[in-house]
């Protein structure tokens, strides 16, 4: 499985952004995780081949994940952010096995 992620950048605090993951090979579940300095990776929202989501408390309302199955890709719509929001945004996926890939982060800064 091979993930690319991209559309990150720096934005006022209230603006969106959207990301999006290229993906090759065969996924089950995807996610979108992120990390800023000093803090553990945390889940910020998942969405099952089936098309079931959930989210992270702390962005409920205010994200949304998606997928396109024939584009290969996967998006997160980002609205209302925070400058809490800031961190490295990565994306993930689970194969049929149960094997994780994580692709290279993506950086988004929210700015006050």
């Amino acid at each position: 499985v091979q993930l690319q992620a991209s559309g990150g950048g720096m934005v006022q605090a209230g603006g969106s952004l959207r990301l999006s993951c290229a993906f090759a090979g065969d996924v089950f579940s995807m996610a979108w995780y992120r990390q800023s300095p000093g803090s553990q990776r945390e889940l910020v929202a998942v969405i099952t081949n089936a098309g079931s989501t959930n989210y992270a408390e702390s962005v409920k309302g205010r994200f949304t994940i998606s997928r396109d199955n024939v584009k290969n890709r996967l998006y997160l719509q980002m609205n209302s952010l925070k400058p809490e929001d800031t961190a490295v945004y990565y994306c993930a996926a689970d194969n049929f096995d149960g094997d994780d890939y994580f692709g290279q982060g993506t950086q988004v800064t929210v700015s006050s």
